[in-house]
């Protein structure tokens, strides 16, 4: 999700990981959800993520794997639901429903043909964010003591409007570019990464190209949002240049004699969206570890030997990050 050729004005830098010790971090839930779940159905044998009934709740791996590298840096993750979607992102909706039916397609070829490894790649092609992924995701975090965010419409832009309000919170969390439009000061990339995530900086990337946030937000929508097409032979280069030149995405579109459906409707989704301040976010959790074993092992059927590591990784952490707090 989100227009990955906003990268191509984008101020991005390599942020060492050590710098955003005791930050907190406004993550895009669904985004850094999906990361993992795909790396875990990729990585890890079916039967261990899928219970007795046919629910695959790899999810739960997901979580208690990426989970400590956050928490053994001090990281504060705050994680942001989306709520309900915009009429106006109905195409790409459908669009990925439609990407989704043609993996499976080809994923139950590859099964019939015996073709392991094409059916590996497929598998996560074909994930999707379940009713049940949604209920478990939060029972666990809750019993985690992490903050959970529901954001009344965008995930994306309430974790961008916590981050430009709300001075508890350093860096948005995403691997999309549509923070930078929704106006996220600074944007934190790759967290589900190995190495060292990127820093996405807003006034760094205005100042670049003699913008406002406004007129940033015009050169996205020419190139093309989730929310809209783009105008055709508009990249985000030509889309800068253009809005520089005559001042606005309406100014552009007159001079080419081009339209783009609900262009005020698009631009006001930007930059007023829909959000909310009614959110907690602690810094000092207070976890219910044996609980959270219990919710993933015994009520969900995921072998201790997939995540034992990892709640281990997150008690070490949590104990540590509090002795630090009195040093």
């Amino acid at each position: 999700m989100g227009n990955a050729s906003l990268r191509d004005i984008a101020v991005i830098e390599t942020l060492p990981f050590e710098d955003l010790r005791g930050s907190v971090v406004a993550i895009d839930a669904h985004n850094w959800l999906y990361k993992y779940l795909t790396t875990t159905v990729k990585f890890t044998d079916s039967a261990a993520y899928t219970t007795d009934d046919g629910e695959e709740v790899a999810n739960l791996i997901g979580i208690i794997q990426g989970l400590p590298k956050l928490l053994e840096a001090d990281i504060t993750p705050a994680f942001v639901f989306d709520g309900t979607p915009t009429d106006l992102k109905a195409d790409e909706i459908e669009s990925r429903r439609e990407d989704r039916q043609r993996a499976q397609e080809r994923l139950e070829d590859a099964r019939q043909r015996g073709d392991r490894m094409a059916a590996a790649r497929l598998e996560s092609r074909v994930q999707r964010l379940t009713p049940v992924i949604h209920e478990t995701t939060r029972e666990l975090l809750a019993h985690l003591d992490l903050p959970v965010v529901e954001a009344p419409a965008e995930g994306e832009a309430q974790a961008a409007h916590m981050a430009r309000h709300d001075p508890l919170v350093d860096y948005a969390g995403s691997d999309d570019y549509d923070t930078l439009l929704f106006g996220a000061p600074r944007t934190v990339r790759g967290l589900t990464s190995s190495g060292d995530p990127e820093l996405m900086e807003l006034e760094a990337t205005l100042d670049r190209h003699g913008l406002t946030w406004e007129e940033l937000v015009d050169a996205g929508i020419l190139a093309g949002t989730d929310f809209n097409e783009g105008v055709t032979g508009i990249g985000p280069t030509t889309a800068v240049k253009e809005v520089a030149e005559h001042g606005d995405v309406f100014a552009v579109l007159a001079t080419r004699d081009a339209s783009i459906p609900h262009v005020e409707r698009i631009r006001e989704l930007f930059l007023s969206p829909d959000v909310t301040d009614e959110y907690t976010v602690t810094t000092d959790p207070d976890p219910d570890l044996e609980r959270a074993r219990e919710y993933v092992t015994a009520e969900w059927g995921v072998p201790a030997s997939e995540v034992d590591r990892g709640f281990d990784r997150i008690e070490s952490a949590l104990v540590q990050t509090g002795l630090d707090r009195w040093t």
